[in-house]
Order: C-alpha cells, then structure tokens, then sequence
C-alpha cells in the first residue's frame, strides 16, 4: 500500500480503537457524529474507486477536461499545500446514510484497500504524473494527487472524530 494511504488507514484504526457506542454517537449540534464521519469516509473511497474502475473497464484512456481557474486554484490549496479547509458541503454521494459506527468503519476500511487497488491499477496502466480521473470539486487529477487528497481529507475528520471523543461532546 502507498505511504500516504498507510498512514491513513494506521490512523483510522488508531482513531477508532475502542470506541464505545456513546463514542460513536456523540457529536456537537449540527455535526456529523463519529459514525457518519467514518460513514462518510467509506463512501468517498467507495466512490473513487467505483470512478477508476470504470475508467480502466472502458480500456480507454481516462476522459479529463482541463482543469478551471476554479479547481486549480482549490487543488492547489488541499492538495499541494495540504490546507483541508472546514465546514463545506459534501457532495450527495458521499453522505452518510445512518450506518451504525463499526459497519461504517469496516466499510471505510474495506473501500480504502478497493480504492488502493484502483488507483495502483491506474497508474500501471496510464502512469503518475498523467490525471487518472476528475474530482468532482478539484478537476483532474493523477494518482499521486488521489492519495495525497484523501489522505488530507481523512487527517482532517479524523481529528474531528478524535476531538468527539475527547471531550465528550
């Protein structure tokens, strides 16, 4: 597995290592409580690999459009200076649906190795430095930059998942 995807899954399971059911539950008004942070984790995986799959089915090679302004500008913050800003929307495809806190973390564990083994399998086939597929907010990007992303991206809810717990708020 990929240094940064590594760490993100040592990280997941240091997080989440005895998390009671009041732990999973827990969360500040109108915050996500931990289960659908890990909720929401397992289906950002899920959705990147389904996306890479598809892609290296096709046989073609990955259909990107240039980057916006826009995207560029974003992917430049997130992922190349590692800047994971806070209180976005989440894309629909990607929210949590209720899953109880340890389905949501085998999921989100399960679909980190499936979105592993696609990004590998991308760039066997198209190379690293090439876009492997579009982010839906940060344009194309290459499976460097799909690592490093959902590497950042999971750092910055686990800490809110770890602060939960925490202070018991």
């Amino acid at each position: 597995m990929n240094r940064w995807l590594e760490q993100l899954r040592s990280e997941i399971e240091r997080s989440t290592a005895g998390l009671s059911d009041a732990d999973w539950k827990r969360a500040p008004r109108g915050a996500w409580c931990s289960a659908e942070i890990m909720e929401h984790l397992g289906r950002s995986y899920g959705s990147t690999a389904k996306l890479l799959e598809l892609g290296l089915g096709s046989g073609n090679h990955p259909q990107v459009r240039p980057a916006s302004l826009q995207q560029t500008m974003k992917r430049l913050v997130s992922v190349d200076l590692g800047f994971f800003p806070g209180g976005l929307q989440a894309p629909l495809a990607v929210l949590p649906q209720g899953d109880e806190g340890p389905v949501a973390l085998e999921r989100a564990l399960n679909n980190l190795t499936r979105m592993e083994k696609a990004i590998a399998a991308a760039e066997e086939r198209w190379g690293d430095s090439q876009p492997v597929a579009m982010h839906m907010i940060l344009g194309p990007m290459s499976s460097p930059q799909w690592r490093k992303f959902h590497y950042l991206h999971g750092h910055h809810h686990l800490r809110q998942l770890r602060k939960r717990v925490r202070s018991k708020v």
